[in-house]
């Protein structure tokens, strides 16, 4: 990982700004990703899929631990995402039925 060392608060911040637009990006990203799945899914049950959600959890969590990050953070960050996409997807699943 690539750290720029800051020497004035301003420039710190730049960087944080900069760090939150790829971030915002990359949930952009998996959300799209996410509603192309919803059509390899034949029921909202396989939406739930409770075993990849684990699997996902448990990944992440230890990459944050390989990086020095609280793992209970990204859970948490993880866990709200996951939420949130799993509603997308089903909303996305139920349209691509409707039709």
């Amino acid at each position: 990982m690539d750290i720029k060392k800051c020497t004035t608060l301003d420039e710190a911040r730049e960087k944080i700004d900069s760090v939150d637009e790829e971030i915002v990006k990359l949930i952009a990203k998996r959300n799209n990703y996410i509603k192309q799945i919803a059509h390899f899914k034949t029921s909202i049950e396989e939406i739930k899929a409770e075993d990849r959600i684990d699997d996902v959890i448990s990944r992440v969590r230890e990459q944050a631990i390989s990086l020095d990050l609280s793992p209970n953070l990204i859970n948490d960050l993880y866990v709200r995402m996951i939420d949130a996409m799993v509603e997308s997807e089903i909303a996305e699943f139920n349209n691509a039925k409707s039709f």
